[in-house]
């Protein structure tokens, strides 16, 4: 399956002296640039009739033309996995991702992910690269998600989260008590000896985490997250950075520990709690097409609900006694 793109366009005076490929990103805004480049490359984007180079200059009056085809995504099938949606049009999915659901196919999860969900409910978004898919969260991670049900939307939705203008909210609850809420802003980048995990590397990306707390028990805090940036296991690195991992956290809470003098009740479900108490619980966007501003909250799942539940009770109980 693939769709056929034919675009014209002529260029006005204003890109004079500009190159093509700058040239082309502005005329062709519904494209990314690097999707742009490889046409380019390809000799499926031509001035006046003739295959061009990126940096070409350009003077006014040519005519650039697109005809190139986007092909569907290749060795992955649909399965009908249920999808929790919470919102959908024709330009965009918003879905409530429950824990255990990995995003996209990788080593080992080749199969059951979100990806392989999409590609059934919704075949013609195989046209559209990742299926969609602009952002992920964590195999364990609930919540919120956008996905793009075209091309057109996808870039849009990229260039917001790249501008940051797309809003994500989470709640988390963190081992130990927070006096306060705060910024972490520090790079990350991939661990430098366990490439499997990331971590705080002076040389790596920019990532900024602000938190807030929502409420404080005996040993943990549950608290409010906002990104600015969206790097790989950020809130968990970050948090786990200023010695506040999450409950549950199997890369990043260090070796499992118990506070001192909690009820049976709580050690226990503490001790099975086996995933990362991370939820993705707001987002907010422009939406791709229409421009208008889109927000969505969803309830805590209920495991995470449960947390919080006894960790209250736990700490009623302490103070009840006095």
């Amino acid at each position: 399956m693939s769709e056929k793109i034919e675009l014209e366009a002529i260029v006005s005076g204003e890109f004079s002296g500009k190159r093509l490929d700058q040239v082309v990103a502005q005329l062709f805004s519904d494209y990314s640039r690097s999707r742009l480049q490889e046409w380019i490359k390809d000799g499926a984007i031509t001035v006046d009739g003739k295959p061009s180079k990126p940096r070409e200059k350009m003077f006014g009056g040519e005519r650039i033309a697109v005809s190139a085809e986007l092909e569907a995504i290749e060795g992955h099938e649909g399965e009908n996995i249920p999808l929790e949606i919470v919102y959908e049009d024709d330009d965009i999915l918003v879905v409530n991702k429950p824990a255990g659901l990995v995003v996209h196919p990788a080593v080992g999860h080749r199969t059951g992910t979100l990806m392989n969900a999409l590609l059934y409910h919704i075949p013609d978004i195989a046209l559209v690269p990742r299926a969609g898919i602009v952002h992920r969260l964590d195999m364990d991670t609930t919540g919120l998600m956008v996905v793009a049900k075209t091309v057109q939307a996808q870039t849009e939705l990229v260039k917001q989260l790249q501008e940051r203008s797309m809003g994500r909210e989470y709640e988390a609850v963190s081992i130990g008590v927070m006096t306060g809420g705060g910024c972490v802003e520090e790079p990350i980048a991939r661990h430098p000896r366990n490439r499997q995990k990331m971590a705080v590397v002076p040389t790596g990306k920019e990532a900024i985490t602000h938190y807030r707390v929502l409420d404080k028990y005996r040993a943990h805090t549950h608290i409010r997250l906002k990104l600015e940036t969206g790097r790989t296991h950020q809130i968990r690195v970050h948090m786990a950075h200023i010695n506040y991992a999450l409950v549950g956290d199997p890369f990043y809470g260090g070796r499992f520990r118990l506070p001192k003098g909690i009820s049976t009740e709580t050690q226990e479900y503490l001790r099975n709690f086996k995933r990362q108490a991370l939820h993705a619980k707001k987002l907010e966007l422009f939406h791709p097409v229409t421009g208008e501003l889109m927000s969505w909250e969803v309830d805590l799942p209920e495991d995470f609900a449960q947390l919080l539940s006894v960790l209250q009770r736990d700490r009623d109980e302490n103070e009840a006694l006095g």
